[in-house]
């Protein structure tokens, strides 16, 4: 290629087009998107002005930006006992749902591929991730009724049987297993559509090639699907990361009660306490300052160790 040509403006060397330029050319999608940029900053962004209290002895009377700056003394909270106690059962609660509730949409999308019936397998999806649209309220509610010590329909089968009652809610080796199966219950389905959608974007073509070859349904599965769902498993377990940190509150607020408070509190429910029945404020934004920098921290990590062994990466 000559310099002359390779200098000029074209296919090889296109002139770069200012922000402006860009926003100008393409301002029908700015537009498009600009009320979802207007609410996003406004509850989101405007409201971690909030977080100095952490660093104030925060005053109804004086407001924010009128209380007293006294430092890191909220951070003190690190030196406390029970604080590492609820840490420690925050992930433990946390690390048992990424523990079976990441691989279960994985299995699921697997079993409900290899279904033949087109209605069926339709079916089958649905039914599986309709109770994704059910509160948690609603789920912890169908508990109640159905393990009540009195009058539950689990207690009134195992009267049949002559078997003294079971307190299921309040029994602390029980918590665990149905706070697990519960959330397996509700969210396996709908994390499923994802991995079924990459594995409907597989080329047909090479699952004829492994059965001209002789392969078999689990060769197939082994070295056609799951190589070809493993950016989108890389991508996923990185957005889990901060899950560690985050044992979802909803649903262990529901589940809570005084049988089990001692293996249930999670930072998130401890965070609550202080902050809105304790009025302690302050501590309160301190501790969710220190559980944001741990999550920042877990994805941060958890992207550049997939970058580095698969080169999936959210950024």
């Amino acid at each position: 290629m000559s310099v002359a040509l390779r200098d000029r403006p074209g296919i090889w060397q296109m002139p770069k087009k200012s922000v402006w330029q860009q926003v100008i050319r393409q301002w029908r999608l700015f537009v498009m998107v600009s009320p979802g940029v207007v609410l996003l900053f406004i509850f989101c962004y405007l409201p971690m002005a909030g977080i100095q209290i952490a660093w104030k002895n925060y005053d109804f009377g004086k407001g924010i930006w009128g209380s007293e700056w006294i430092g890191w003394k909220y951070f003190s909270f690190i030196q406390r006992s029970d604080f590492w106690i609820i840490m420690k059962n925050t992930i433990v609660i946390a690390g048992l749902k990424l523990l079976f509730g990441f691989p279960a949409p994985i299995i699921m999308a697997l079993l409900i591929n290899q279904l033949r019936g087109r209605i069926f397998k339709r079916l089958i999806q649905t039914l599986t991730y309709l109770p994704h649209f059910l509160s948690w309220v609603v789920v912890v509610g169908l508990m109640h009724a159905l393990m009540a010590y009195e009058g539950g329909v689990f207690n009134s089968v195992l009267a049949v049987f002559q078997h003294e009652p079971v307190l299921f809610l309040g029994e602390r080796k029980l918590f665990y297993p149905l706070m697990v199966l519960s959330l397996l219950w509700k969210e396996t389905g709908w994390g499923t559509i994802i991995y079924l959608a990459s594995i409907s974007g597989i080329d047909p073509q090479l699952y004829d090639a492994a059965k001209i070859d002789g392969a078999g349904e689990w060769v197939q599965t082994r070295h056609i699907t799951l190589p070809a769902m493993i950016p989108v498993i890389s991508i996923l377990l990185v957005l889990s990361m901060p899950s560690l940190i985050n044992a979802g509150f909803e649903q262990i607020w529901l589940l809570q009660n005084a049988y089990n408070l001692e293996i249930s509190e999670v930072l998130d429910t401890y965070v609550l306490r202080l902050g809105l029945l304790n009025a302690q404020f302050s501590y309160s934004s301190a501790i969710g300052i220190f559980t944001s920098v741990i999550a920042t921290t877990l994805i941060l990590t958890a992207n550049a160790i997939s970058r580095r062994l698969g080169g999936q990466s959210i950024w």
